[in-house]
């Protein structure tokens, strides 16, 4: 056997054995919740499996997958990257994947989906052939955040200090020097031109500042409560053990959880 035909081969091997680690799984509801379907090699009708046109979710464990609305991988399809794709609708693939199979690690492909929100996260996740059980939930406790500061700016008036104003001053002890010296006579005339003259002068001052006023941006803040819980911490007993979980969403009067381990799976 030449190396040419040594290396077309070893290619080959090579690119079979990528795809016979590759695994995805399919999820019924968004956010990897609900019954699952695994695969680990091309499935050309997924009816077959009942799971045709039931995917809303997908986690990619290993390798690069192509899915498609149709069967024999015909309509619109996609190539998904190893991660968690907690919902398809964006996609414009919500219940509408009818075909998968596995495709060679590429760095681009002209159909890829957009980048996966994370890596798979095997926590909560229901896995195939999984015996899941509902529970009652005991106590639901909704966790509130800090509060929040609210900030804004509004236009306000201000008055701004007083100063001496020269031409108030000397305009104010002009008239009422004038307003003095037709009061009395003699040295009680001056004293009242002198004392005239003083209280014009402030006067005026006076009257100058009162159009000393500015509008300026004030800058307000308050504390307002969070309303909105950031996490529910849910409490059940299974099997005589007490479980707590934090949940992202409101939880209903049960809880799904592994028959053998009571673990949650949402």
């Amino acid at each position: 056997m030449n190396n040419t035909i040594k290396i077309a081969v070893a290619a080959a091997a090579l690119g079979m054995a990528s795809q016979a680690f590759a695994q995805i799984t399919f999820y019924e509801g968004e956010g990897l919740r609900g019954r699952a379907y695994s695969a680990n090699t091309q499935v050309r009708d997924l009816s077959r499996n009942g799971f045709n046109d039931r995917a809303s979710s997908v986690v990619v464990d290993r390798g690069q997958w192509e899915v498609c609305e149709d069967a024999n991988f015909r309509g619109q399809c996609m190539v998904l990257r190893r991660g968690s794709y907690e919902s398809l609708r964006g996609m414009g693939l919500n219940d509408r994947i009818s075909s998968v199979r596995p495709v060679k690690m590429r760095d681009r492909y002209e159909n890829e989906a957009p980048p996966p929100v994370a890596q798979p996260s095997y926590e909560w996740r229901r896995r195939p052939s999984e015996r899941v059980i509902d529970v009652p939930i005991r106590d639901v406790r909704a966790v509130v955040g800090s509060p929040e500061q609210r900030c804004w700016v509004e236009r306000q008036q201000v008055n701004e200090p007083s100063r001496p104003n020269a031409g108030g001053v000397i305009a104010g002890a002009l008239i009422g020097g004038i307003l003095g010296h037709q009061v009395g006579g003699g040295t009680g005339r001056d004293v009242a031109t002198a004392g005239g003259a003083i209280a014009g002068a402030a006067i005026g001052n006076n009257v100058a500042n009162q159009n000393n006023i500015s509008t300026r941006d004030v800058r307000r803040c308050e504390n307002v409560g969070n309303q909105k819980p950031e996490y529910w911490e849910v409490t059940y007993d299974y099997r005589g053990v007490q479980h707590r979980v934090q949940m992202s969403t409101p939880p209903g009067n049960t809880i799904g959880v592994n028959a053998k381990t009571g673990e949650p799976r949402m």
